[in-house]
């Protein structure tokens, strides 16, 4: 009974609305029907996308029908298709079920429309972007503002519905010491269907260009001669809100980008459509032209950033690394580079080099930039400058040779939408949500930050090397409790007292920029103590040695990692990180080494190979799969940072394990002192444990950087007319960093070799070749005597040189297997000077990849011939790399005797000439004779 009586009221209700509708006024088509179809049907029923071959875009296409016939019969609603689709409840409902649908008043009064005879629209059919809903009274006098434009003395500042343009004046207030703007309006243009997206002067300053509409409506662009606010030509060709709006330098070509997904390219004179670029999946929310003209470069939804060529429209290429949807673009005023920002929190820098054609366009530079998504970026008028905005109401300025941040504008008042740069480059505007502009200067009073490293500071004055032997005494285990010991000292002494762990404490004097060392030795001389340092302050605090301030987030993707592994760091966002970049986990400090090779494979960490090497005398341990890690940049402890969204961290000057992992579980610690004072040494076992025979000796004694190097392969066969590698590791001591040259003499004639091989600064190994032609002879010991190998180096301007061990055998055989020649690719970089009898010479850019060939001649063997694979490469720079060697390696398989490959250089890579070579271990091993690789910056 209940559910009848529900019944009956809706069919009253019904009935009763029916008979209001009777006793109205007509229907009206646009003001009561059109708005039911642009909300139910529109959006897959319109003049672009045809579903069913049917459009509701406007009268005549809803009278047009579908193909099997008219929608709308007059006078006839049951009968009428659109009637019966829409009261459908099986699978041929309109809209589908999981749609919304018409409410039963709207359905009712769609028939009524019909029953009256389906009467078109009284005169001109209103503009697609007419939006039909009541008027909401605002409470503001002040809409915010959502675009800004700043040409010559000129301010173009658009917002809802209008777009003013103001006379920029300086007043004669000054606040916190900045000379104040005073904006003078000299025209107001108020004809936009909806919000003003886009607002931009061309003609030098003449005129401007607008862009607007309603959300899933359409846009509209249109060109105005703002001093007399006439309308001079509008476009329409999206479908959707246009979100930018953007003339060409040369004021021929106007590229409007649409939250449909597309970008259309007009000729400005006539008003017609050139190109359609339609490959991006999302909503175009920027672009921006080339300063030539000749390219254009999105930011879209869909997490990318394209790069167009504007004569055709084609696309050149898809500038990938973005992990959200990117929201700004912007050249730099020299046209080299390209910068975007986005949803990801982060700027990223791309080097234009598809200028003409389809190119790869490499990521140069990756910033973690803001503690929410970019939504503006703008270069100064010389490019010097970076100025980025977030939408955590923060603003900050970069500089463009690294992309450093030089200052922070925080704690604004609103999100601020719109940025537009001074013309010369001294000030920039703010337009913010609140309605309200800001004006700040572009100067920056600061210096640029510098990143630190103990081998890059001024060289150090150091004590005297006597060395004074102190035994321990107790009690020592606080601060408080310090043993004085004149320094240097060597300090005998045991983890042991009764009661709580043992940790003895020892107090020295140090003048400011003294250099230390505090060694330990206990397991090597067997004790059972792990033993930890620690440098203190004589009230017991941690000594400073320097802040970390994260730059890039991430974590580990791929199985954990021991405390001595150092290949296959995989780690996410990996694209975004550079050689020699410094790697934070939970700690511990690496630094990057060699890129990952291929889709199973991570970075490899310092030293490359053996267990791996930490920095700033933190501890190798272990990390778990999904660990955080960052990548990080060392400053001075009093250096005062520009937050940027992500940690700092602290590192004091302590050690567990030495960091080269050469002293097993002793420790090591560099100690520089900050100031003239008393500091205490600390030690203690790392796990608490102590005992009798927990012994060790702590040695504190000056810097002394140094090295030791050797030659690894002793023995060599050098076939005639082929070649045969030396290879040479260095041992670096107390943190000496720098270059090392390795030079032989004394070799008898016929044979020749690569001298000097250089060792570059930072790394372990180099490798050259020896070679010989038909007059040479196995060496007797008497003449391998006579073959001296020196490495030599400047470490505080002196030249210090060692001996390195000599060869004990050089046999030579006739006739080699195998022989490897590097030569030109006929379609690669072809050498600068190939003179008989010298390396052939070769130019590599940073950034840059070549293409070579390698041939190879057989004698008597038809095997593979593989040459390596992450270290196919013979003694490149570091940072140059054999680019293509697949899952093989650069391999040429049995019967095949040449092929190409390609050799990239990264962008750290400094310039520098260095001889490059191949290897096989193939039929005995042999090495091709070397070619002369110049690393040269572009012009």
């Amino acid at each position: 009974m209940r559910r009848l009586t529900c019944t009956v009221f809706v069919l009253l209700g019904a009935i009763l609305f029916l008979h209001e509708i009777h006793a109205q006024e007509p229907v009206d088509f646009n003001t009561q029907i059109a708005p039911i179809f642009t909300r139910y049907c529109m959006g897959c029923h319109n003049d672009d996308d045809l579903e069913g071959e049917f459009s509701l875009a406007s009268y005549d296409a809803l009278m047009k029908g579908a193909p099997n016939g008219p929608a709308v019969l007059a006078e006839d609603p049951d009968n009428s298709l659109l009637i019966r689709l829409i009261t459908a409840t099986d699978e041929t409902r309109m809209p589908p079920k999981e749609e919304q649908a018409p409410t039963p008043d709207e359905v009712a009064l769609l028939k009524l429309w019909i029953e009256q005879g389906a009467k078109g629209p009284q005169g001109q059919e209103p503009d697609r972007l007419t939006i039909r809903v009541p008027a909401i009274t605002s409470h503001t006098s002040r809409s915010p503002v959502t675009s800004l434009d700043w040409s010559n003395d000129l301010l173009a500042v658009a917002r809802y519905g209008e777009v003013k343009i103001s006379q920029v004046v300086l007043s004669d207030q000054v606040e916190n010491g900045v000379q104040s703007l005073e904006w003078k309006e000299v025209q107001r243009i108020a004809d936009f269907p909806g919000k003003v997206t886009a607002v931009h002067f061309y003609n030098d300053s003449q005129r401007i260009v607008t862009a607007s509409g309603v959300t899933g409506l359409g846009g509209i662009v249109t060109l105005w001669d703002w001093q007399q606010g006439t309308r001079l030509r509008d476009f329409k060709g999206h479908k959707d809100i246009i979100l930018d709006a953007e003339v060409s330098p040369q004021g021929d070509i106007l590229a409007t980008s649409s939250y449909d997904k597309k970008i259309i390219l007009w000729n400005i004179e006539t008003g017609e459509q050139l190109h359609s670029l339609n490959e991006h999946n999302g909503a175009v929310y920027d672009i921006c032209f080339s300063p030539d003209g000749t390219l254009l470069a999105s930011a879209s939804a869909d997490d990318t950033c394209k790069i167009w060529r504007v004569s055709d429209g084609d696309r050149l290429d898809t500038l990938g690394q973005p992990l959200k949807e990117q929201y700004t673009i912007s050249f730099s005023p020299d046209g080299k580079f390209v910068a975007a920002g986005g949803a990801d929190n982060r700027i990223r820098v791309w080097q234009v080099l598809s200028t003409e054609k389809a190119r790869v366009n490499p990521l140069v530079y990756a910033r973690f930039a803001h503690e929410g998504p970019v939504l503006k970026l703008a270069y100064s008028s010389d490019g010097s400058k970076l100025v980025s905005v977030a939408e955590d109401r923060t603003v900050k300025v970069w500089e463009t040779k690294q992309y450093t941040e030089l200052k922070l504008i925080k704690d604004s008042v609103d999100i601020s939408m719109a940025l537009a740069i001074d013309p010369t480059g001294e000030a920039f505007v703010l337009g913010r949500m609140d309605g309200s502009l800001d004006y700040q200067k572009l100067d920056v009073k600061s210096v640029p930050r510098e990143s630190i490293h103990k081998s890059e500071v001024a060289t150090p004055v150091v004590a005297g090397t006597s060395m004074n032997d102190v035994a321990e005494t107790e009690p020592n285990t606080t601060p408080e409790q310090a043993q004085q010991v004149p320094v240097p000292a060597k300090i005998t002494g045991v983890i042991h007292t009764e009661g709580t762990p043992d940790q003895d404490c020892f107090k020295f004097s140090a003048l400011q920029g003294q250099e230390w060392v505090m060694e330990v030795n206990a397991s090597r001389s067997k004790s059972p103590l792990d033993s930890y340092v620690e440098i203190l302050h004589e009230d017991g605090t941690p000594v400073e040695r320097l802040q970390l301030q994260a730059v890039r987030d991430s974590y580990f993707t791929f199985r954990g990692k021991d405390a001595n592994q150092a290949g296959d760091f995989r780690i996410f966002n990996w694209e975004e990180m550079e050689l020699n970049d410094y790697l934070f986990a939970n700690g511990e400090v690496v630094k990057l080494w060699l890129y990952p090779r291929g889709p199973d494979s991570g970075f490899d960490v310092y030293p490359g190979t053996g267990n791996r090497f930490t920095f700033f005398d933190t501890t190798p341990i272990a990390h778990a799969l999904g660990e955080p890690c960052y990548i990080v940049k060392p400053f001075a402890p009093e250096q005062e940072l520009i937050p940027n969204g992500l940690p700092v961290f602290k590192l004091y000057y302590n050690n567990d394990d030495e960091s080269m992992r050469q002293f097993g579980n002793d420790s090591k610690v560099h100690f520089t002192a900050p100031e003239d004072s008393n500091f205490v040494v600390r030690i203690k076992d790392v796990r608490s444990y102590q005992g009798s025979d927990f012994k060790y000796t702590l040695n504190i004694r000056p810097r002394e950087p140094d090295f030791s190097v050797k030659l690894t392969d002793k023995k060599l066969t050098v076939f005639i007319g082929s070649a045969q590698e030396m290879r040479f590791t260095v041992n670096r001591l107390d943190d000496y960093q720098g270059p090392i040259a390795i030079e032989l003499s004394g070799l008898p004639p016929g044979f020749q070799s690569t001298s000097p091989i250089i060792i570059e600064a930072g790394q372990r190994e180099a490798m050259g070749v020896i070679s010989c032609n038909a007059t040479a002879k196995t060496l007797d010991p008497e003449t391998l005597k006579n073959i001296k190998i020196m490495a030599s180096a400047t470490i505080r301007d002196q030249v210090v040189s060692h001996a390195v061990g000599a060869f004990e055998e050089l046999k030579v055989e006739e006739k080699p297997k195998v022989v490897i020649t590097i030569v030109p690719a006929e379609s690669g970089v072809q050498p600068i000077a190939n003179e008989p009898g010298k390396p052939a010479e070769y130019v590599i850019h940073p950034g840059e990849t070549i293409m070579l060939k390698l041939k190879v001649e057989r004698n008597e063997f038809d095997g593979e011939v593989s040459l390596g694979k992450e270290d196919s490469g013979r003694n490149t720079p570091h940072g140059v790399y054999v680019d293509n060697i697949g899952l093989n390696g650069l391999l040429l398989l049995q019967g095949q005797n040449e092929r190409e490959f390609f050799i990239t250089a990264t962008k750290i890579v400094t310039e520098q000439s260095r001889l490059f070579h191949l290897k096989t271990d193939a039929a005995g091993g042999h090495v091709s004779l070397p070619i002369l690789l110049h690393v040269q910056p572009k012009e």
